[in-house]
C-alpha cells in the first residue's frame, strides 16, 4: 500500500491557529530583527533548518526564516524574508519585505493590534497589515 501526502491537507494543517502580518520595511533582514529584538524585547534568531528553498527558472532561491518561541506559551513567531535575489517567496505580495507568522495558541485581536502598533514604531517600517490565508495564493511556500 502506498501512502500519498495531500499537499492541501498539509498546508491547511500548518495554517491552523496562525495569524499573519505583512510588513513593508526596506532594510536587511538581520537589521530588522535587531530592531525588533531591541524595541519589542523579543529574541528572533535565524533558523537555517527551516530556511525556505524554492527553485525557479532552474535556479535555487533561499529565503531566511527567523524564529522566536514565546516563553510560557505555545506561540512561536516566524519572520520570513519575502525577497531573495529578485525573486519573491509570495509573488502576490511583492510590495511586502517580510511575512510575520504567529503559530500555536489562538492569538487574540488585542495582542495582534498591540504587535502591529509596536512594529509600526520601528524606524524604516512603512506598512504593517494583517493578512488572511485566503488572500495568499502560494501558502505552500511558507510551510517548512
Amino acid at each position: 500500500m502506498k501512502l500519498v501526502l495531500d499537499p492541501k491537507e498539509v498546508t491547511d494543517c500548518f495554517f491552523a491557529e496562525t495569524r499573519l502580518l505583512g510588513i513593508m520595511a526596506p532594510v536587511k533582514d538581520y537589521l530588522f530583527c535587531w530592531h525588533l529584538n531591541n524595541k519589542l524585547g523579543i529574541d528572533f534568531r535565524i533558523n537555517n533548518d527551516i530556511e525556505i528553498q524554492l527553485t525557479k527558472k532552474q535556479r535555487n532561491y533561499f529565503f531566511a526564516v527567523y524564529e522566536f518561541p514565546e516563553h510560557y506559551t505555545s506561540v512561536t513567531h516566524y519572520l520570513y524574508n519575502n525577497q531573495f535575489d529578485g525573486e519573491y517567496l509570495l509573488p502576490e505580495f511583492k510590495h511586502l519585505d517580510f511575512i510575520w507568522l504567529l503559530k500555536g495558541d489562538d492569538v487574540e485581536d488585542k495582542s495582534i493590534n498591540e504587535l502591529v502598533r509596536s512594529i509600526k514604531d520601528i524606524r524604516g517600517v512603512q506598512l504593517v497589515t494583517e493578512l488572511t490565508t485566503e488572500k495568499i495564493r502560494n501558502k505552500e511556500h511558507l510551510v517548512f
